[in-house]
């Protein structure tokens, strides 16, 4: 597996992380435990030494299934949790006063069962906390030595400046991929000129990119995409094209969908790093693959050009959730 390194802060990781969420939480029932152990630890076999989980997904139960697989191999991988909801429920709404971020470090450090969390995000930004506030104790943590890095998770451009002017963000963890492109315009330029390395989550669309998803695709109560308005059937009638668009170029170059859509995000800056998820070891495999796949110069400027004329309907949140993000 390639390495990467989030931007100027000297954290190496492996080129694709692995995003944890799905075996706990938001799409479907949870992952049988020995399962989702299996998994994460096959991921690890393939190269995969950065693993991505949260308070929120499942209320720790996701931090306690990372924290039993990856014990055996503690240091030799990157961890990254993150707080900043009550209760670690989202829908209770934000808490990321100081005592909250102590309480939520020390919760998960018992859960994943290490002395130190490699990197720790801040889920959603709290207006009821300065940012100065939540940096500040992210920088106390760590030079306790119970954290190593600070982040941010769809942070705005003036929190991220106003993070990293107390203690430096190493990495962003926003949402992007071919199907949702705002943080080109504004997050990528500030991020290349403060030296934070980016970590897009749902890079293949919440599966759409995969070409898996059809038109009259449906999803179950569990499912948070059956809220979502661009996976609504009449999105998903439209956006069809994008999912042709890209399958069209995965059989240009004798690959998948899914490792066409990685390899566009890896190809746009050399400190980003996604971190797919997956339950299955096949599609785990598949998108490794993804690393291997070369798209030059030309043919991302092609893609790019492809992808301007391609309008996505419907929004990616709920019109509550969309209030959480890029304060």
């Amino acid at each position: 597996m390639k390495k990467r390194i989030l931007g100027r802060s000297g954290l190496e990781v492996s080129a694709l992380g692995l995003g944890c969420m799905g075996l706990s939480y938001g799409y479907g029932p949870a992952t049988d435990r020995l399962d989702a152990v299996k998994l994460i630890r096959a991921a690890n076999d393939r190269g995969v030494t950065f693993f991505d989980t949260a308070e929120a997904y499942g209320q720790g139960l996701n931090e306690e299934v990372l924290g039993e697989a990856l014990e055996p191999i503690r240091d030799s991988v990157v961890i990254a949790t993150k707080f900043g909801f009550v209760n670690g429920v989202p829908a209770q709404g934000l808490d990321s006063r100081p005592e909250r971020i102590r309480k939520v470090t020390e919760d998960a450090l018992r859960r994943l069962r290490t002395d130190h969390i490699d990197l720790l995000y801040q889920h959603r930004v709290d207006p009821n906390v300065p940012m100065e506030e939540v940096a500040g104790t992210v920088r106390e943590l760590i030079q306790a030595g119970k954290v190593r890095h600070f982040g941010l998770s769809e942070a705005g451009v003036e929190s991220i400046k106003r993070a990293h002017a107390v203690q430096p963000v190493t990495a962003l963890q926003s949402e992007y991929s071919m199907w949702w492109r705002e943080p080109e315009e504004k997050i990528l330029p500030l991020l290349e000129e403060l030296g934070i390395g980016f970590v897009p989550f749902s890079p293949l669309g919440k599966g759409f990119l995969t070409g898996k998803i059809g038109a009259d695709a449906s999803f179950g109560a569990q499912d948070f995409r059956s809220t979502v308005p661009r996976f609504s059937p009449e999105a998903l009638k439209r956006n069809q094209a994008l999912a042709e668009l890209v399958g069209g170029i995965a059989e240009t170059k004798k690959a998948t969908s899914a490792q066409i859509a990685l390899a566009w995000l890896l190809g746009q800056r050399p400190w980003i790093v996604p971190i797919p998820g997956t339950t299955k070891l096949h599609r785990l495999e598949e998108n490794l693959g993804a690393v291997d796949v070369e798209l030059s110069e030309d043919d991302l400027a092609r893609i790019g050009q492809a992808l301007e004329g391609i309008k996505i309907e419907g929004d990616r949140y709920t019109a509550a959730y969309q209030t959480l993000i890029n304060r």
